[in-house]
């Protein structure tokens, strides 16, 4: 339980303040970012590229709003999002993380971010003991104040450590408590499950052949239950997590210290959650394109380990041909079948 009362976290709902300070998309980050999410399409690197595919500038990846969380750009002795709710670091988990765009971010863009805690709430997470939700929801504007990106993450204080175990006993909304422990309260990111699912799904314990698709521009001859690409990454390693801390600002030494990993009880190092998502969204962009996404979305629900194979999949769940509008639903597993993430996404398309 966090170290204040519900009643005064409620009393926080609706408070704002600026957790986001010049913001600067750099040409040479975006590209280092796409690497870490292992993301090789020449669209994150060649201003050439960009503009032959009709982009003003070098775009950047879908969770690239991730780099905000480098102290550079946060408010001198900010914290996290700044609320102090009385969370115990250790035992805080991310168990959401969405975004909706109004157009990609681009090279070159100074935004400034604006964080509301939007919800407080309990529940029963079985197992996992009383967990206590907050919501928070970032505005990114530009220079002339026009929202580019809004950004909501689900953070989730357990009542003491939790595993990747499914949790029949949890309830409350699905959110309840597998995952990873918190131990840097700076990055804001705990990268860790708020859904529950015990039982392995999608690949059934193999590992298939990545698979490329065309790209998909109008929702003519597109169906409900088409499937899209399917991204691997396979004998993930140490380095991959490092790569990405580097990348994202995301610290936290238990994703790449082995001492201090297994210290906090942890069996090895593991990828963080934000990288999992990372490796997902290649699934939609590389489907529809980056300028057609309009919304992306995760649940966390296990972890990835040295040794482990990502497998990302989607397809397509609804189809609204009048609108040009597209939702798919993702899943990301292991090797093993067990699920890491499921999520959505909603694409533009032409009519």
């Amino acid at each position: 339980m966090p170290t204040k009362p519900l009643s005064e976290l409620e009393a926080m709902v609706g408070d704002s303040r600026t957790t986001v300070e010049e913001f600067r998309i750099e040409r040479g980050k975006v590209e280092e970012f796409a690497r870490a999410i292992t993301d090789s399409d020449p669209l994150f690197r060649d201003e050439s590229v960009a503009r032959e595919r009709g982009y003003e500038a070098v775009p950047a990846p879908l969770t690239y709003a991730r780099v905000s969380r480098f102290p550079r750009y946060r408010p001198d002795g900010l914290e996290g999002y700044g609320f102090d709710l009385g969370f115990r670091p250790e035992y805080v988990l991310h168990g959401e993380q969405a975004y909706e765009y109004e157009r990609p971010l681009f090279v070159g863009d100074v935004l400034t971010g604006t964080t509301t805690l939007t919800d407080v709430y309990q529940r029963d997470g079985g197992r996992a003991g009383s967990m206590t939700f907050a919501v928070y929801e970032t505005e990114y504007r530009d220079e002339n104040g026009d929202l580019v990106l809004t950004d909501r993450a689900t953070a989730i204080e357990t009542a003491g450590a939790v595993d990747d175990e499914g949790d029949d006993d949890a309830s409350g909304d699905d959110d309840a408590g597998n995952g990873e422990p918190q131990t840097d309260s700076n990055d804001g990111d705990a990268d860790i499950d708020a859904t529950v699912d015990p039982e392995p799904t999608a690949n059934g314990g193999r590992v298939p052949a990545a698979e490329a698709v065309d790209t998909v521009r109008s929702v003519d001859g597109v169906d409900v239950g088409d499937g899209g690409p399917t991204v691997i990454v396979d004998d993930l390693e140490r380095k991959h997590f490092v790569k990405y801390a580097g990348a994202s600002g995301d610290f936290n030494p238990i994703h790449y210290d082995e001492p201090y990993a297994r210290g906090a009880g942890n069996e090895s190092v593991f990828g963080q959650g934000m990288f999992t998502a990372g490796v997902a969204s290649r699934v939609v962009t590389d489907w529809f394109g980056l300028e057609s996404i309009a919304a992306f979305g995760v649940r966390f629900q296990s972890r990835v380990f040295p040794g482990d194979t990502i497998v990302a999949t989607g397809e397509l769940e609804s189809v609204r041909a009048e609108e040009g509008v597209v939702e798919v639903a993702l899943e990301a597993t292991n090797q093993h079948g067990e699920t890491l993430l499921t999520g959505s996404a909603t694409a533009s398309l032409e009519e």
